[in-house]
């Protein structure tokens, strides 16, 4: 193996434990919306919508690819995300998926 194909197996390798990992957390969130991290959930925002539209300190707003209420706005809150934020993006997941 030459060092082109061992470089593309060690990305091959570090794109599925992302994936997989971004799986996890989504499934964490799913069961507990409560005591989300705000770096874990703007990581999985960051995963599903692309880089965020504004990023000031405390908020990130992520579009979203489809008409009507085209965001999702994030809040880090002393480290955590809010509940009801993370419900919104569960919900646009789901909404994202099933296009």
């Amino acid at each position: 193996m030459d060092q082109e194909e061992r470089l593309q197996e060690w990305y091959r390798r570090q794109y599925h434990f992302f994936v997989s990992s971004i799986d996890r957390l989504v499934e964490a969130m799913r069961r507990h919306q409560q005591n989300v991290a705000y770096n874990d959930l703007y990581g999985v925002c960051e995963h599903y919508f692309g880089k965020p539209r504004q990023a000031a300190s405390s908020h990130a707003v992520f579009k979203m690819p489809w008409a009507g209420d085209p965001r999702v706005n994030i809040q880090n809150d002393k480290g955590k995300a809010k509940a009801y934020q993370v419900r919104q993006v569960l919900k646009a997941i789901d909404k994202k998926e099933a296009m």
